[in-house]
């Protein structure tokens, strides 16, 4: 018991020294980072740093978390969707090649998403849809894991016997999904739709591949975009530092927000 509590705090800690860091260095200037301890607090220039960030480049900054917003939401909600449908007409109809299909589905989602981001480029290039909103949404769009998932929430959570009684009384097949499997799904797709946005949120290479105009980037490619420039130009560290700071609280606010969604939707497809 002892070594398990102390294992479960070593974990602890661990996972929250980089936090821990990001807010330390965050209320420090240049002179201050390099010259003080790393992870405790010297004079607070905070407020300092936040000016400076929203204002750098006309406020770029800003700009960046909105196309995270954007790109997060809009992708997580139509992977959602279509990872429901797809899950939903996988575990509810019988067809030939279903099993083939599903293997597929789940050997897809084995798949590292960086090793797809430079094939995805090269399609979007052919298409000349590259650094437009839809070359970073439509690969959102298509997740494999989530097709697994809302296969799995069907399975708990949609009664064949509901939808024989609905046939019955005359609704056709999407009137049933619409209706019925999709009201059923719910928390499975809040779980869905919640490991979608965190994911999309941090991608980073596919923006790489596909962005190549400032404006457009989402904040983690905004934030390289300027620790590159630190090492040709300016000192831009303690902006990088305070901006990968403000980029987790959206996700920190957007986590509590569901956290009661998400706890029971993981526990379904657990127990599953």
């Amino acid at each position: 018991m002892a070594l398990t509590t102390g294992l479960l705090i070593v974990f602890l800690l661990y996972s929250l020294a980089p936090t821990w860091f990001l807010l330390v260095s965050s209320t420090k200037n240049q002179t201050d980072l390099y010259s003080t301890f790393g992870l405790w607090f010297s004079s607070n220039h905070l407020g300092d740093n936040l000016q400076e960030i929203a204002s750098y480049h006309d406020g770029v900054f800003l700009r960046w978390i909105g196309n995270s917003v954007l790109y997060s939401t809009l992708g997580a909600a139509g992977a959602t969707l279509i990872s429901l449908a797809a899950g939903y007409g996988l575990s509810k109809y019988e067809y030939r090649g279903r099993g083939a299909l599903f293997a597929l589905v789940v050997g897809a989602s084995l798949l590292p998403s960086t090793l797809l981001a430079f094939p995805l480029y090269l399609v979007f290039a052919k298409v000349g849809l590259t650094n437009t909103i839809w070359s970073v949404l439509i690969p959102y769009f298509i997740n494999p894991f989530g097709v697994y998932l809302g296969k799995v929430y069907a399975d708990s959570s949609v009664p064949t016997e509901l939808m024989e009684a609905a046939r019955i009384d005359g609704a056709g097949e999407l009137r049933i999904f619409l209706s019925v499997a999709l009201k059923l799904m719910r928390t499975g797709g809040i779980t869905i739709f919640m490991l979608d946005f965190v994911n999309i949120w941090n991608n980073f290479f596919l923006p790489l591949f596909m962005l190549n105009g400032e404006r457009s980037f989402p904040v983690t490619l905004g934030l390289f975009s300027w620790l590159q420039q630190a090492q040709t130009a300016r000192d831009m560290n303690t902006l990088v530092l305070t901006g990968s700071l403000l980029s987790i609280i959206p996700l920190a606010i957007f986590m509590f927000a569901l956290q009661k969604y998400w706890r029971s939707g993981i526990l379904m497809g657990s127990l599953k």
